[in-house]
This record gives structure tokens, C-alpha cells and sequence, in this order.
């Protein structure tokens, strides 16, 4: 399946300042099948080495950390010639041999020529760790993400709808005869979600029964990693807080609240719990800001923030919503919200954006901000069509915002709020956000 990381792959492969790459991201979202296809599609061979499936592997490194060593000693037992510029070698869950992470240093050094390319479950995590010693300013770094729901299109053979909006003109209103299958392809996607084994198994036989299961799996898979990587200790509260996020999210007020894990803890004995699901991949943190100004990181409160997962068809099989629920029934207006608010969050990160929050006391809340070029941009959402949003428009009187967006099932429109071009922009159009602000800036 087509995922478009696959351009930033290109443009490392060409970069004069390529250094080894990283690929991180959640587990099963990817990594190994897109280096595979990458390498295939253009490189003469593709060394692969896994570091757990084959532990002899690691023995190569516990020497020392020559290079030319190193390659021979893979050439042989894989019976490959590695050539440089024409071979990619792909170390795949290397976290599991600390030696090689630290050997990219050198690879860096004394053969940069050589394209390497690095993955691996809970990665994020294993770099987080003091005892690892991770080769600074040596490699290069690209997160991965499940797939979008623009990805979800072309997997679904529906990528026509991309060429046809892509250069859309936001004046123009989106006939029915093309609102109608976008719309119901969302409510596929809030179901499917972007894990790649998903999708597959729902394109091939569109089976939402099958599609639980495999969901189930994966989560499954997710608390075994609780055991097997984390300390003792810290298991039960780790899968305290896993298990508390979905229903948080769910809330009317969704900020995450550390006393709401279990009665009469504290935030001091939960953060690093919390810490180890981010590293993982699993969840994305949004912090609030209360004084929206550039740069929004400074302005950003640690203590107060909302906690989202990784991909919205796991967040839907773990709210337990039904599929017919999703697409059919428009009365679970909260539980929706939260699956629509951590679909928005998600698409704004695969287009290279970092959200934050805005909230002014308890009266006012606008979903996101982002800031671009100099310039903060407000983001509404709402699940269905309507759009009134009193804390929207008191955000965009009070910081002057020359733009902003409601994201929401209304169709495209450009409306003026309080002097800000105001861009009503559909759910199942959020991939061409980027356009848009190029288009309209």
C-alpha cells in the first residue's frame, strides 16, 4: 500500500546531508513494509537484518565498532555484496542490540556514502533510555504515523477524489453527488483507522467484524509490550493510565486528570507511566496555551494538556462503539466528538503541524492551534454540521488571527468572524489543509 513518507524517503536517499536513518513510530504502523518497498523500488539490493528474529547478529557488533568490519562480516553470512549508493541495509528492530544504535556514530563517520536505514518496535522508548548511547547529531530522524484517511483513499482505489480536490477553490460548494461517498468513507476510516493490517483486511473483504478482531490483536499486542519492556513497577500504572485515556476523551471536558486514573493518585506517581506510552508511540499529548502568541511553545502549560491515541480505529474499538453505531447513528454526539477530535489531531500531525489548545478559564475552549510562518492558526471541530462556536469567536476577537478553520461535516465555505477569513473546511477535506493555507495565504 502507497504511504506518502515514501517522498521523504526519496529526499533522505538524495540528501547531501544524509546520516543514517531512524524510522520511529507506534508498533505495526508500517515501518518494516514501507523500508522494504523503498528499498526495493530504488536501490539494486536490499540488505535487511532483524535483530530479533536472528540473534547472531548482534554478535557482529560486540567486538567493536569498525565499519568495514562490520560490512564484511554481513556480507558473508548473508551472502550479499553491499555497495554503496546502490544497496540500502535495513537494521529492523534494533532496539534490540543497543551496540548497533551506537554503531550508527560511526557509520556516519567513516561511511556516509552507505545508505542505512533503522526501525523497530517501542524504539522511541529505547532511546529515551539513559543507558543507551545514542549516536547525537549522527542520524537523521522521520516519525511514521498509521495511515491517513488521504492514505485510507488511495488504498481504497478512491484516489480519484484526490486529484479532484486537490486544487479545489474554497468558494466553490461541494456538489451532493460527491459529499455523500466522501462522508461515508470517513465514518469507514473512524472505524478502520490507519494500522495497516486493518486496512488491508477491510479492502479486501469489507468485513467490520474481522476488522475488530484484528484490532483486538493489536491491542492485545500493546499490553504484552507493558510486560515485557517496562519495569515491574511501573506495569499496573502504565496500564492504568492506558486504560483511562479513551474514557477521558470522552468526556465533555476531556482534559486529562491524573486523580480520574485511580482515586487518590497523583501526578507525581503517574507522569513517567504517562512518558513511556507517548515514547511508544501510543498516544499524543496536547498541551494547552491560555496566552496564544508566538511561539506557542513558550506559551504552553505542561500541567494541563488533553491525551489522544495514535489511531482513531483503535480509540473507537476501545470506546466500543459499533459500526453501525458510527455510521448510522447520530445520537452518541460526545462519543463521536472524541472520535472526530482525535481524527482532526491526527491528520494535523501527519501534515506536519504541532497542535496545542486553547482555554480561557472554564468559559471558552477553542480544539486546536498551530502556528505557521509567523502566524497562529484557531482550528474548531465539531462531528456534525453545526458549526456555532461562542469560544471560536471570542478567540479570533481577542488574538487578532488572520485565519482560522471549522472542521466539521458542513461543506467548504469562506466566511468572515470578527475580521478573520474563516475557512469551513469538511472532515473528509482535512488532508488538504496545506494547500489550502498555501492557496489563501
Amino acid at each position: 500500500m502507497y504511504r506518502d513518507i515514501v517522498v521523504k524517503l526519496e529526499e533522505w536517499k538524495n540528501s547531501k546531508r544524509r546520516k543514517p536513518l531512524l524510522l520511529t513510530g507506534v508498533r505495526q504502523c508500517g515501518k518494516t513494509y514501507v523500508l522494504k518497498e523503498f528499498g526495493q523500488q530504488n536501490f539494486e539490493n536490499v540488505c535487511y537484518i532483524n535483530f530479533e528474529s536472528n540473534e547472531k547478529y548482534a554478535e557482529i557488533f560486540e567486538y567493536d565498532y569498525d565499519v568495514e568490519r562490520i560490512i564484511k562480516e554481513i556480507e558473508f553470512i548473508e551472502n550479499i555484496k553491499i555497495n554503496c549508493g546502490k544497496t540500502l541495509i535495513i537494521f529492523d528492530e534494533i532496539q534490540e542490540v543497543p551496540r548497533a544504535i551506537t554503531a550508527l556514530k560511526y557509520f556516519c563517520e567513516n561511511k556516509k556514502e552507505l545508505h542505512v536505514a533503522c526501525a523497530g518496535s517501542l524504539l522511541g522508548v529505547i532511546l529515551k533510555q539513559k543507558n543507551i548511547s545514542f549516536p547525537v547529531g549522527k542520524v537523521n530522524r522521520l516519525q511514521m504515523y498509521p495511515m491517513s484517511f488521504r492514505e485510507f483513499l488511495i488504498a481504497s482505489g478512491e484516489e480519484k477524489y484526490i486529484e479532484l480536490f486537490k486544487e479545489w477553490p474554497v468558494e466553490r460548494e461541494i456538489p451532493q453527488i460527491y459529499t455523500k461517498p466522501l462522508e461515508r468513507l470517513l465514518k469507514e476510516y473512524y472505524i478502520v483507522g490507519g494500522m495497516p493490517e486493518v486496512v488491508s483486511e477491510y479492502i479486501e473483504n469489507s468485513d467490520f467484524s474481522v476488522v475488530a478482531d484484528i484490532q483486538n490483536e493489536i491491542l492485545s499486542d500493546y499490553a504484552d509490550d507493558f510486560s515485557k519492556h517496562v519495569p515491574v513497577s511501573d506495569i499496573e500504572k502504565i496500564r492504568m493510565i492506558w486504560d483511562s485515556i479513551p474514557k477521558q476523551l470522552a468526556k465533555e471536558n476531556n482534559k486529562f486528570v491524573f486523580s480520574h486514573v485511580k482515586e487518590g493518585k497523583r501526578a507525581h506517581e503517574l507522569e513517567s507511566s504517562l512518558q513511556w506510552l507517548k515514547n511508544a508511540g501510543l498516544i499524543n499529548i496536547v498541551e494547552q496555551v491560555s496566552n496564544a502568541e508566538i511561539p506557542l511553545s513558550a506559551n504552553a502549560n505542561a500541567t494541563h494538556f488533553k491525551v489522544y491515541m495514535s489511531d482513531t480505529g483503535l480509540l473507537s474499538r476501545r470506546l466500543g462503539i459499533s459500526s453501525r453505531s458510527l455510521l448510522e447513528d447520530d445520537t452518541l454526539t460526545t462519543i463521536k466528538g472524541a472520535v472526530t477530535e482525535n481524527y482532526v489531531l491526527n491528520e494535523l500531525l501527519v501534515c506536519g503541524k504541532n497542535p496545542y489548545f486553547w482555554r480561557s478559564g472554564n468559559s471558552a475552549e477553542v480544539d486546536f492551534l498551530f502556528e505557521e510562518e509567523g502566524d497562529i492558526y484557531p482550528v474548531e471541530v465539531k462531528a456534525a454540521t453545526n458549526t456555532q462556536a461562542k469560544s471560536y469567536k471570542q478567540f479570533v476577537k481577542k488574538f487578532n488571527a488572520k485565519m482560522g478553520f471549522k472542521i466539521s461535516m458542513k461543506n467548504i465555505a469562506v466566511n468572515n468572524v470578527e475580521n478573520t477569513n474563516t475557512i469551513s473546511l469538511p472532515l473528509y477535506l482535512l488532508w488538504n489543509l496545506s494547500y489550502i493555507l498555501k492557496r489563501e495565504n
